[in-house]
């Protein structure tokens, strides 16, 4: 069965909508190598519309220029590509192709074929917010920069139910740059305060 993976850049008040003023200057060798491990062993990108089309409109040039970002677009080029779109428009990227009936069920299907291993949803925030809500995301890969965006789309919006998350993993890049991998779970336990005034501060000393 494959992973459904989502990484994002996101900033400490959670906004997702990436602004280069605050992003590029945290992006170092660090973050190099933690992207690099977000597409490891990738079968299937899974794309919304804005976000693919930020990535077509960039990368296959880089490929074709041959500087040093040309290895990853190489890599992204081969990629089978699905794309979250409405439009009806030629997609302009090979291996790229549109996803064929609902999000979910698309998604819950790539999850079950046993050819492949894991599927990337780079950014895209429409899509890991339905993925979520419908309990068919394996990994929250964040890399929170140390900065307040103070505008911007934020990951998560208002709503219900809540989304408890357990911890996998956590790095602190010299940059400041801290990488948090996240598994959906269940909270802990059902409590309120009067179950935890044991851990209250002073409470061992009465």
């Amino acid at each position: 069965m494959a992973q459904i993976v989502s990484t994002l850049f996101i900033s400490l008040d959670g906004v997702v909508e990436i602004d280069p003023t605050w992003h590029f200057p945290y992006f170092d060798a660090s973050m190099g190598a933690a992207v690099g491990d977000d597409y490891a062993g990738v079968d299937v990108l899974l794309f919304g519309r804005v976000t693919y089309d930020s990535f077509a409109g960039a990368w296959p040039a880089r490929e074709t220029a041959g500087g040093p970002d040309a290895p990853l677009a190489k890599q992204l080029a081969v990629l089978r590509k699905i794309v979250a779109t409405r439009g009806s428009q030629d997609l302009g990227w090979r291996n790229a192709e549109r996803l064929d009936g609902e999000l979910v069920a698309v998604a819950a299907a790539l999850r079950a074929d046993e050819s492949i291993s894991k599927v990337l949803v780079p950014g895209s925030i429409s899509v890991v917010r339905q993925l979520l809500a419908a309990g068919l995301l394996d990994e929250l890969r964040l890399l929170v920069h140390p900065v307040a965006a103070r505008s911007g789309e934020r990951l998560f919006d208002e709503g219900e139910p809540i989304y408890p998350l357990t911890l996998l993993r956590s790095e602190v890049f010299p940059s400041g740059v801290v990488r948090l991998i996240y598994a959906p779970s269940e909270l802990p336990s059902a409590a309120g305060y009067d179950d935890v005034t044991d851990n209250v501060p002073g409470a061992s000393d009465t």
